[in-house]
This record gives C-alpha cells, structure tokens and sequence, in this order.
C-alpha cells in the first residue's frame, strides 16, 4: 500500500477523490492501493525543559541557560491528536512507501518530518511537491514525485529555526521576566517578534522627539503654470525674500522645454508580502486577515500557494498562461484582446532566477463561486494583476520645462496617458487625472509672479500594518526601488507566513495597539524594548543574517551544525551578559483582560440584543436562515457566515467582526 498524508482533513478528501481512496474509514481513506491520512497543523512539538529535567519546570535564574544537549520531540498533549498519531503509526506499518502531501514549504516540511520522526517511520518516503490544489496541479504531482531526501535541506533549515526560537524564547523570556518583570507579568521575548516590537518603538519615539523645523518654499507663476525654485528649502524667510526682491520685476526666461515619451510597466504579481501591504492600503485588511484570506482561495483551488516571498513565474509555466486567461470569464473585457495576438513574455515576469519551491499568486483559471466578502476583494485583486502583467504597457509623456530669472533657476514638470494600457483593468483613483502642461519655446519671455510658502518639516509618519511589513522585509531599512526591496529579501525579519502572526502577538502581549489605521506601542512595549540592553534582541539587522542564514541551509549552502554552536554560544553569551546587567528597572504592568465564557443562560439573554450595522450603519444584525445579516436587507446587503474558515462564529466572533464595542451587546 502507498501512504499518502497531507496537512490537513479537506486537502486528504481531494487528494483520497482523484487516487479513487473513496472507502472513508477512521481517519484516514482507503482504496485503489492508497491509504490517504492527514495530520492537523502541528501534532509535534520541541520537549519543554521539564520533559528534559523535572526540576526546570520551576523557574530560576540560576537554570539559564537551558541548551539540551540533544533537542527531541514529542506529541502535543491533546487526545485527538493523539488518536490521529496513532491512526498515521498504524498505516506506517501496513504500507511499503510514504508520499508527504504536507504544505509545499518550510513548516509543512517540517511538520510531517516530526510525525515521521516520532513515528519511526522506516519506510521510503517520497514528496508531492505543487503550487496549486486543482485537479490537474494534484494529479501531475503525483506523475512527478519527488524523493523525500531532495529536501532535507528545507527539513535542516525548518528544524534549525523552530529550535533557535526555542533557544532564544524560552531564555529570554524567562530572564527578562525574572529580572524585570512584576507581580505575575510575563515578558515574551522572540526572535521576530523583540525587534519587530523595536521597530514600533523607535518610530513612536521618533515622532515624540520630533521638534518641526520652519523653511521656506519659492515659486512663480508663469503662463497659469507654477513652477519651482531649483532650491528646494530656504531656511531663512530674509534669504527668500531677497530674492523675490530681485526677481519680481524681472522676466520669467524659458531656457529649455522638452516631451519625452515613455513606458509604465504593469505592476508586479504578488508575493504574499505585496498582497499584504495592498490589501492593507486598499481595503484596510491586517496582515493576518489577508492570510487568511488567501489561504482559504488556495484551499478552494482558486489561487496559487500563497506563502511566497517572490513576484515571479518560471518559464514553464508561460504554455498555462492563455488557459488561464480563457477561464477568467469574469473579466472578459480585459482578456478579449490579449488573446487575440500572441500572450506577452516578458523577463519582468518569467525569471526562473528568481524562483525557487513556488511561484508568484495567481490565479488557478477556476471559477469562484460563493466567496465571503474578504475574499471577494483579495481574488480581484490578484487576478487584476494577473491579466495586468500580460497587458501592453501604458504610453505616457513626460513633459520637463526649465526657466530662470536672471540667476534663479525654477523648473515645472507635467504627465500625460497617451494609452492607457494595462491601466484600463484598474479603477482610476480620484485626483489621478493628467497634469498637462501648455506649450512653451525656448527663449520666450514674460512677466511672472513670484511666491513664498511657509512651511514645517513634519515628523516620520508611524507604521501602519502596510508599512511595518515593508519594514520587516527589509530589517528596518527603508528602500523604495523595487529592485533594492528584492534584494534585501534575502535579510528580512522572519518569514512572509509568519509575519502576520508576529503582529498578531504583539498585540496579545498587549505590547502594541491600534490607533485607527496606525500602530502604536503601549507603555509596556516602550519600557520592555528600554529595559533590553542588547542589541542582539532588538536589531533587525542582526536578526536579518540570522534569517539569511537559514536561506542559505535551505539551500546547501551554509553548515547546520556550524549554525547550531552558533546559536547555543550566542544565547550563553547573551543570558551571562544580561544576568550581570546592574539595570534596575520594572516594566509597566497593564494585565490583559480576558473575557471569562458566560453562562448559558446569560448567553441565550444577551443574544437577544442588538448590534447596529457597520454597513449602513441604520439596521441591526440578526439570525437569519443561512447567515447573520442586516435587518435592512433589501438595501443592505451586508452578511456574516454562521461559519468562517471551517469555524462556527461565536458571539465573541460576530462582534470582533462587526466591530462592536461591547460584547454585552451580542
């Protein structure tokens, strides 16, 4: 028999579908010569230092560090998990080969490498390897299996990452909250998530520090055409005056006018980072919500593999291209004359470079049907893209007109959309029209009006969700070429899927908050990354080669046990220096409610009240047949799922999702 086990329930039933397994037993399908079983997330975990030495459960300063000699496994203390372990141990026995149809990544590497592990698993193991969950995408994967050796590199670096978390966590955590922490406060401290905290910190004390300094800006108006000083900011009004003083009856001067035309190229397929930021900036969905999102379109075969961190496809995957056009009905207009003459090719595109496990998001040609709001969204937008980078480049013409007053060099610049291109699959955004300039000679002259503006430096703007990825995918550095931002892929903070979940955390911690669309640290968050001395914690750089190492295990080019003696001496290095720190410092203790579950009774009470609409802002949210929904429906057509993502909502679910103050409300 042949052993198939995936990530999760739902992938093993399309998997069982298309190999004709279709006898459902206990856990796992049967027929056709395959057993298809499934794990559920993580049913393994690293040992915690009790499972090591009794006595470490309590916890003391003198037990750190805590570096096993040898890291182990084990399964996760839950009964289901333990019933499915031993439904996958029993089929290991009965079968003559494994396939890991687990997540085509890192951690779904890495979580059916620990099953196997714990296990005992003997037999040949072979990997199924896709990009989509189509029919097709399956069914060639298993015509094209790989061996389960070919990545060990991405097992090494998967391994290597959850045990340096562990290392660095657990006694950080420990010492800080040992040493600085109050009455019952815990201070978590991670590897990703200390200098992402960082980053919000110093850009909130930026912004308190920030002192607004006056300039001044100088113009004219010629022609009904403003045009600015070649010297941006003056830093005295005496020194702009002056010179409008020996201007303004002078003549304006054009010395040169020129009409360049050139190109704008479509915008790049996302990578889950871009559709991050995108989806934060359009439709104000955090980081954790767009992943989601996406993963729930993989897992319903419209999408691509979403936990991607590059904006590419390779080449071979160029012959799929009109198929996939052909499919997205919905878009018709946009595809008609892309099909119509062959489908572009270009390098800003295909670079198998520039691709490794997975591709870029795209669409999967599917047809999709009964998507929730969010999911609505996100789809368009990625399919927009899509057909956008196969779309004639935009015709634009960039205008450049210089002048001077006797000395005093001014310039103006103008932009027109001679063709539209792939703009036209884009909603236009308001105030985005052209700015077209009038024509002018060289070397006409006239008279002009001079003008003087005062004005502020203004302070760095604060992260908002959209920012603060660019951020952590760049380890704190600002770049704005998209060419630069690739690069220093390679050095971010933690990796594009576990980013949502770090901002996420911090929130938990109560080390962050929201202030409409900005982040912002709690006085907490402030005192912690003040109390940390070490620059290890707290550095996106330093955390940035960390994470470039671990690329470079992935693939085979860096040593894990080199890594490994790098890691134990670091974080001794780093528990010994902080133990004889003479800090004296406590941190701000602002305890996170937790909300206790009421009784039935008071449940069934409450579920009687009423939360307003956050649609139309006049009806009110009550039961209907198939989902909760507006009592004005027939003008309000706003609705919640009675189940999201395989989980029912709950009253403390419906009113997180409406955004209802109260849950009394509920």
């Amino acid at each position: 028999m042949k052993l198939c086990i995936a990530e999760k329930p739902s992938v093993a039933r399309e998997i069982a579908k298309i190999l004709g397994a279709n006898i459902k037993k206990r856990g796992y399908f049967e027929g056709n010569g395959y057993l298809v079983t499934w794990t559920f997330g993580h049913l393994c975990t690293l040992k915690e230092p009790h499972d090591y030495k009794k006595e470490l459960k309590r916890w003391q300063i003198h037990h750190l560090p805590i570096i096993p000699e040898k890291f182990s496994i084990k399964l996760k203390d839950n009964s289901g998990i333990a019933e499915q372990f031993g439904v996958i141990e029993h089929l290991i026995s009965r079968s003559e080969v494994v396939i890991n149809c687990g997540d085509a990544g890192q951690e779904g590497e890495l979580i059916q490498r620990w099953v196997l592990q714990l296990a005992k698993c003997t037999i040949p193991v072979k990997r199924l390897w896709i990009s989509s969950l189509t029919n097709e995408a399956i069914k060639e994967g298993f015509e094209n299996l790989k061996e389960g050796s070919d990545f060990d590199n991405l097992y090494a670096a998967g391994s290597l990452r959850a045990i340096g978390d562990w290392l660095l966590g657990l006694n950080a955590t420990r010492l800080y909250t040992l040493k600085y922490g109050g009455y019952k406060q815990l201070l978590s401290i991670g590897r990703v998530q200390t200098p992402t905290l960082a980053l919000i910190v110093n850009r909130h004390l930026e912004i308190e520090n920030f002192k607004p300094q006056k300039y001044w800006e100088l113009n004219t108006i010629y022609k009904e055409t403003t045009f600015a000083s070649a010297k941006k900011k003056f830093k005295s009004v005496e020194e702009a005056q002056a010179i409008i003083d020996s201007i303004k009856e002078e003549e304006f001067e054009i010395t040169d006018f020129t009409i360049k035309k050139g190109k704008e190229h479509p915008p790049k397929l996302f990578d889950l980072t871009s559709l991050q930021v995108e989806c934060n900036k359009k439709f104000s969905l955090t980081a954790d919500q767009t992943l989601k999102t996406i993963q729930s379109l993989y897992e319903k075969k419209l999408t691509s593999y979403p936990r991607v961190d590059t904006s590419y496809l390779p080449e071979d995957v160029y012959p799929k291209i009109k198929a996939i056009l052909e499919k997205l009905t919905p878009y018709e207009k946009f595809i008609t004359p892309l099909l119509a003459k062959k489908i572009r090719k270009s390098k800003k595109v295909f670079d198998n470079k520039k691709v490794t496990d997975h591709h870029a998001i795209i669409p999967t040609g599917n047809y999709p049907n009964n998507l929730g709001q969010n999911e609505k969204l996100v789809y368009d937008l990625v399919a927009r893209h899509f057909i956008a980078a196969f779309s004639p480049d935009a015709q634009i013409s960039n205008t450049t007109v210089n002048g001077k007053v006797k000395e005093v060099k001014f310039h103006a610049t103008g932009k027109q959309i001679l063709e539209p291109g792939w703009r036209v699959i884009f909603p236009k955004k308001a105030g985005g029209q052209d700015k077209i300039l009038p024509d002018f000679e060289k070397g006409e002259k006239g008279p002009h009006k001079p003008t003087l503006q005062e004005k502020n430096t203004t302070a760095p703007k604060p992260y908002s969700e959209a920012t603060l990825l660019r951020a952590m995918e760049t380890a704190g550095k600002r770049v704005d070429k998209e060419a630069l931002r690739e690069v220093m892929k390679e050095n971010g903070i933690g990796r594009p899927s576990t980013r949502a979940g770090i901002i996420e955390t911090l929130f938990r911690r109560n080390y962050i908050e929201r202030q409409r669309k900005s982040l912002a640290p709690t006085q907490t968050g402030i005192d912690l990354i003040a109390v940390i001395q070490n620059e290890l914690l707290k550095s996106p750089e330093l955390t940035g080669e960390w994470e470039k190492k671990l690329r470079e295990i992935e693939r085979g080019q860096y040593d894990p046990l080199t890594f490994m003696n790098e890691l134990k001496a670091m974080v001794s290095e780093l528990i010994n220096t902080v133990k004889q720190s003479r800090v004296a410092r406590k941190i701000a203790h602002v305890p996170v409610e937790e909300t206790k579950p009421a009784k039935k009774a008071k449940r069934a009470k409450s579920a009687k009240a009423e939360i307003a609409c956050p649609k139309c802002k006049e009806g009110k949210i009550i039961k209907g047949r198939n989902a909760y929904g507006c009592a004005n429906f027939k003008n309000c057509k706003f609705t919640v799922p009675f189940v999201i993502d395989g989980k029912k909502v709950t009253a403390r679910g419906l009113k997180k999702i409406v955004g209802e103050a109260s849950l009394n409300k509920v």
